[in-house]
């Protein structure tokens, strides 16, 4: 994540850019991005979203800026990316907070918004420009090694020494299952689809956020990993496989179509390899955040 960035360069990049300086700090938060929310001092509440410059950055930007003409619950996209420092930098409407779904009506509730994401994207232009994914969902990576450059720690995950080492041979059994996705058709969808990005509000969808994650991947790539992450956030533990089953039925009725068996499994691997790339990552770190029983459920589910 970039540095903090100042009260003085955040103000002036807010005159020149939104047409007013900003008057006061609302929050400061972030991940790969450092994310500040901004009272401007014509009374506008607006998110300033400070990130390492990233080809795929405008793209993102024109996405959103179409879902948000169409209708759909996001942010509405008002300045960026625009140079901030080293970095580069970008603004949106600050929406309500928003709460979230009892578990047992996420399955549904998630998987509906995303059939609807998908909807509304189809009428988009393609914008090939998202590829390649990020890096949790970019199994098609060129780097050698199974591992591709992680997205948010500077580390050759190939190269590092693995305690729990079922991983790594989890991981390039799925890449392996995941060459059968190759030359399908791509959609528009959204890579981190979980509870801290959709928000609802007494059931009904409220916002999504995060468009730098936008994918433009075969459908089984968006609808798998979202059935697999969904809950992250929300709940200790994640999704299990029956509420990433229960994601994909949910998701299939919504679209009114329904995958045909080849294309359930490579749904379910799609949705495993971030499981995987996570629980690499995490397994550095000495934590244990995918039960080998677990991920060898999801395998059979998977075809492996």
């Amino acid at each position: 994540m970039p540095a903090d960035v100042g009260e003085r360069a955040l103000s002036d990049w807010c005159r020149e850019h939104l047409g007013a300086p900003a008057a006061g700090r609302l929050f400061t938060t972030g991940h790969l991005s450092a994310v500040y929310g901004l009272r401007l001092a014509d009374g506008r509440e607006v998110v300033l979203k400070v990130r390492d410059g990233d080809a795929r950055l405008s793209a993102c930007m024109r996405v959103q800026r179409r879902m948000w003409q169409a209708g759909f619950c996001c942010p509405e996209p008002l300045a960026g990316p625009h140079r901030l420092g080293s970095a580069v930098a970008s603004a949106e409407t600050l929406l309500p907070a928003g709460d979230q779904p009892p578990r047992t009506d996420a399955p549904r509730l998630f998987a509906r918004l995303l059939a609807r994401l998908v909807e509304c994207g189809a009428a988009l232009a393609p914008e090939p420009d998202l590829r390649p994914a990020p890096a949790w969902v970019c199994w098609y990576h060129q780097e050698d090694g199974v591992w591709p450059v992680p997205d948010d720690r500077d580390a050759d995950l190939n190269a590092e020494a693995d305690p729990v080492t079922w991983i790594d041979e989890l991981g390039a059994a799925v890449r392996e299952r995941l060459r059968d996705v190759r030359g399908a058709a791509c959609v528009l969808g959204h890579g981190d689809w979980h509870g801290e990005n959709v928000r609802f509000r007494v059931g009904r969808p409220l916002a999504v956020h995060d468009w730098d994650s936008v994918l433009y991947e075969p459908e089984v790539v968006i609808a798998g990993q979202a059935a697999a992450v969904f809950l992250d956030g929300l709940t200790e533990g994640g999704a299990s496989a029956e509420e990433s089953r229960a994601f994909l039925d949910a998701y299939q009725d919504a679209r009114g179509r329904a995958f045909s068996h080849a294309e359930l499994q490579l749904c379910w691997a799609s949705g495993l390899w971030v499981l995987a790339f996570n629980a690499k990552k995490a397994s550095l770190d000495g934590l244990d955040v995918l039960g080998r029983p677990e991920a060898e459920a999801r395998a059979r589910l998977a075809g492996l």
